[in-house]
Protein backbone atom coordinates (compact mmCIF):
# COMPACT_ATOMS: atom_id res chain seq x y z
CA UNK A 1 0.00 0.00 0.00
CA UNK A 2 1.11 3.36 -0.67
CA UNK A 3 1.97 6.24 1.60
CA UNK A 4 -0.54 8.17 0.53
CA UNK A 5 -3.39 5.08 1.25
CA UNK A 6 -1.99 4.80 5.13
CA UNK A 7 -2.59 8.07 5.97
CA UNK A 8 -6.36 7.64 4.85
CA UNK A 9 -6.50 4.71 7.22
CA UNK A 10 -6.10 6.67 10.09
CA UNK A 11 -9.84 7.20 10.52
CA UNK A 12 -10.17 3.32 9.89
CA UNK A 13 -8.12 2.25 12.43
CA UNK A 14 -9.31 4.32 14.73
CA UNK A 15 -12.78 3.28 14.64
CA UNK A 16 -11.74 -0.48 14.34
CA UNK A 17 -13.00 -1.57 10.85
CA UNK A 18 -10.04 -2.74 9.54
CA UNK A 19 -8.61 -6.26 9.66
CA UNK A 20 -6.25 -7.66 11.71
CA UNK A 21 -3.53 -7.54 8.81
CA UNK A 22 -4.53 -3.86 7.93
CA UNK A 23 -4.16 -2.96 11.22
CA UNK A 24 -0.78 -4.19 11.77
CA UNK A 25 0.65 -2.76 8.88
CA UNK A 26 -0.96 0.23 9.77
CA UNK A 27 0.54 0.67 13.48
CA UNK A 28 3.94 -0.26 11.48
CA UNK A 29 3.32 3.18 9.50
CA UNK A 30 2.19 5.19 12.68
CA UNK A 31 5.95 4.16 14.24
CA UNK A 32 7.23 6.28 11.02
CA UNK A 33 4.14 9.09 11.17
CA UNK A 34 3.70 11.66 14.17
CA UNK A 35 0.94 13.37 11.98
CA UNK A 36 -1.06 10.20 11.75
CA UNK A 37 -0.75 9.36 15.43
CA UNK A 38 -1.91 12.58 16.59
CA UNK A 39 -5.06 12.31 14.06
CA UNK A 40 -5.80 9.09 15.80
CA UNK A 41 -5.71 10.49 19.41
CA UNK A 42 -7.50 13.28 17.59
CA UNK A 43 -10.16 9.83 16.52
CA UNK A 44 -10.82 8.53 20.25
CA UNK A 45 -13.90 10.83 20.88
CA UNK A 46 -15.54 9.91 17.31
CA UNK A 47 -15.06 5.92 18.33
CA UNK A 48 -16.72 6.31 21.82
CA UNK A 49 -19.55 7.83 20.31
CA UNK A 50 -19.78 5.33 17.48
CA UNK A 51 -19.28 2.59 20.14
CA UNK A 52 -22.76 4.19 21.96
CA UNK A 53 -24.50 4.43 18.84
CA UNK A 54 -24.09 0.57 18.42
CA UNK A 55 -25.09 0.06 21.90
CA UNK A 56 -28.37 2.45 21.24
CA UNK A 57 -29.09 1.31 18.09
CA UNK A 58 -33.15 -0.48 18.16
CA UNK A 59 -33.62 -4.31 18.12
CA UNK A 60 -35.63 -3.37 14.65
CA UNK A 61 -32.25 -2.03 13.48
CA UNK A 62 -30.18 -5.02 11.28
CA UNK A 63 -27.61 -5.80 13.19
CA UNK A 64 -25.42 -5.43 10.24
CA UNK A 65 -25.85 -1.80 9.47
CA UNK A 66 -23.39 0.84 9.31
CA UNK A 67 -24.32 4.79 10.30
CA UNK A 68 -23.60 6.58 7.01
CA UNK A 69 -21.60 9.31 5.36
CA UNK A 70 -23.75 11.71 6.95
CA UNK A 71 -24.43 10.90 10.35
CA UNK A 72 -20.70 10.19 10.67
CA UNK A 73 -20.25 13.61 9.18
CA UNK A 74 -22.64 15.01 11.75
CA UNK A 75 -21.15 13.15 14.91
CA UNK A 76 -17.59 14.34 13.63
CA UNK A 77 -18.90 17.79 13.51
CA UNK A 78 -20.73 17.16 17.17
CA UNK A 79 -17.91 15.51 19.00
CA UNK A 80 -15.40 18.35 17.65
CA UNK A 81 -17.64 21.04 19.14
CA UNK A 82 -18.29 19.16 22.36
CA UNK A 83 -14.32 18.38 22.81
CA UNK A 84 -13.65 22.09 22.48
CA UNK A 85 -16.43 22.97 25.01
CA UNK A 86 -15.34 20.54 27.58
CA UNK A 87 -11.59 21.41 27.20
CA UNK A 88 -12.70 25.31 27.66
CA UNK A 89 -14.68 24.01 30.72
CA UNK A 90 -11.53 21.83 32.42
CA UNK A 91 -8.84 25.51 31.37
CA UNK A 92 -11.95 27.42 33.38
CA UNK A 93 -12.06 25.09 36.45
CA UNK A 94 -8.26 24.72 36.33
CA UNK A 95 -7.84 28.69 36.03
CA UNK A 96 -10.35 28.98 39.09
CA UNK A 97 -8.16 26.23 41.49
CA UNK A 98 -4.97 28.44 40.65
CA UNK A 99 -6.77 31.56 41.40
CA UNK A 100 -8.54 29.70 44.99
CA UNK A 101 -5.01 28.97 46.21
CA UNK A 102 -3.17 32.65 45.26
CA UNK A 103 -6.17 34.11 47.47
CA UNK A 104 -5.92 31.89 50.30
CA UNK A 105 -8.91 30.45 52.63
CA UNK A 106 -10.12 33.98 53.26
CA UNK A 107 -12.21 33.64 49.76
CA UNK A 108 -15.19 32.07 49.03
CA UNK A 109 -16.33 31.76 45.76
CA UNK A 110 -20.10 31.03 44.76
CA UNK A 111 -20.73 28.28 42.11
CA UNK A 112 -24.45 27.62 40.72
CA UNK A 113 -23.92 23.54 41.04
CA UNK A 114 -21.47 21.76 42.09
CA UNK A 115 -19.16 20.14 39.35
CA UNK A 116 -17.37 16.62 40.17
CA UNK A 117 -14.15 16.67 41.32
CA UNK A 118 -11.77 15.73 39.48
CA UNK A 119 -9.20 12.78 39.65
CA UNK A 120 -5.22 12.58 39.46
CA UNK A 121 -3.39 9.81 39.69
CA UNK A 122 0.77 9.55 38.32
CA UNK A 123 3.10 6.71 38.52
CA UNK A 124 6.69 5.89 37.12
CA UNK A 125 7.87 2.47 36.16
CA UNK A 126 10.92 1.58 37.85
CA UNK A 127 12.00 -1.20 35.27
CA UNK A 128 10.72 1.12 32.60
CA UNK A 129 11.53 4.58 33.29
CA UNK A 130 7.77 5.46 32.01
CA UNK A 131 6.17 8.20 33.82
CA UNK A 132 2.65 9.16 33.33
CA UNK A 133 -0.42 11.41 35.12
CA UNK A 134 -4.00 10.51 34.15
CA UNK A 135 -6.98 13.46 35.29
CA UNK A 136 -10.18 12.36 35.25
CA UNK A 137 -13.73 13.74 35.11
CA UNK A 138 -16.61 11.90 35.59
CA UNK A 139 -19.88 12.49 33.07
CA UNK A 140 -23.23 11.77 31.97
CA UNK A 141 -22.00 8.83 29.91
CA UNK A 142 -18.91 7.75 30.96
CA UNK A 143 -14.94 9.28 32.07
CA UNK A 144 -13.14 12.23 30.22
CA UNK A 145 -9.59 11.62 30.40
CA UNK A 146 -6.22 13.99 30.05
CA UNK A 147 -2.95 11.93 29.83
CA UNK A 148 0.57 13.12 30.25
CA UNK A 149 3.36 10.96 29.91
CA UNK A 150 7.34 11.43 29.73
CA UNK A 151 8.96 8.32 27.87
CA UNK A 152 12.66 7.43 26.95
CA UNK A 153 12.39 4.39 26.30
CA UNK A 154 11.10 4.56 22.51
CA UNK A 155 10.78 4.30 19.39
CA UNK A 156 7.13 2.52 19.44
CA UNK A 157 3.66 3.04 19.46
CA UNK A 158 1.66 3.25 22.81
CA UNK A 159 -1.87 3.30 23.78
CA UNK A 160 -3.88 4.01 27.00
CA UNK A 161 -5.55 1.34 27.76
CA UNK A 162 -8.80 1.49 30.68
CA UNK A 163 -8.89 -1.54 32.59
CA UNK A 164 -12.12 -1.71 34.20
CA UNK A 165 -13.23 -3.41 37.51
CA UNK A 166 -14.69 -6.43 35.97
CA UNK A 167 -11.86 -7.38 34.03
CA UNK A 168 -13.05 -5.58 30.55
CA UNK A 169 -10.44 -2.97 28.76
CA UNK A 170 -11.14 -0.66 26.46
CA UNK A 171 -8.68 1.43 23.89
CA UNK A 172 -8.92 4.99 24.42
CA UNK A 173 -5.71 6.90 22.94
CA UNK A 174 -2.92 6.26 20.95
CA UNK A 175 0.48 8.17 19.90
CA UNK A 176 4.11 7.87 18.62
CA UNK A 177 7.00 7.83 20.60
CA UNK A 178 10.77 8.60 19.00
CA UNK A 179 14.06 7.52 20.04
CA UNK A 180 15.38 9.57 22.89
CA UNK A 181 12.13 11.80 23.35
CA UNK A 182 12.30 13.47 26.25
CA UNK A 183 9.45 15.84 26.17
CA UNK A 184 6.21 15.15 27.70
CA UNK A 185 3.58 13.94 26.01
CA UNK A 186 0.24 14.81 26.56
CA UNK A 187 -3.29 13.60 24.52
CA UNK A 188 -7.16 13.63 25.87
CA UNK A 189 -9.49 10.83 25.63
CA UNK A 190 -12.80 9.56 26.64
CA UNK A 191 -14.15 6.06 28.36
CA UNK A 192 -17.97 4.83 28.73
CA UNK A 193 -16.06 3.48 32.10
CA UNK A 194 -16.89 5.97 35.08
CA UNK A 195 -13.89 6.76 37.17
CA UNK A 196 -15.77 4.29 40.04
CA UNK A 197 -15.66 1.41 37.23
CA UNK A 198 -12.45 1.72 36.63
CA UNK A 199 -9.48 -0.55 38.17
CA UNK A 200 -6.29 1.17 36.54
CA UNK A 201 -4.98 2.81 33.65
CA UNK A 202 -2.13 1.17 31.84
CA UNK A 203 0.28 2.83 29.29
CA UNK A 204 1.37 -0.35 26.59
CA UNK A 205 2.96 -0.74 23.42
CA UNK A 206 0.94 -2.10 20.65
CA UNK A 207 3.05 -5.17 20.86
CA UNK A 208 1.10 -5.36 24.88
CA UNK A 209 4.38 -4.22 26.57
CA UNK A 210 3.38 -2.31 29.45
CA UNK A 211 5.52 0.44 30.30
CA UNK A 212 3.79 2.04 33.36
CA UNK A 213 0.28 1.13 35.13
CA UNK A 214 -1.52 3.76 37.05
CA UNK A 215 -4.14 2.79 40.09
CA UNK A 216 -7.08 5.44 39.73
CA UNK A 217 -7.28 7.45 43.24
Amino acid sequence: MRSLERHRDVGAYALGVLDEAEAFRFEDHLMECPQCAAQVTEFGPAARQLMLYRRATPRFVHPMAHPGPRLLDRLLGELAHRHRARRRRFLYGLAASVVLAVAGPGVMVYAGHDEPAARVTAATDPGTGVWARVTTEDGDSGSRMRLEVKDASGPHTCRLVVVGRDGSEQIVSGWSVTAHDTGTTMTTAGSTMHPDEIARYDVRTTDGQRLVSLPPR
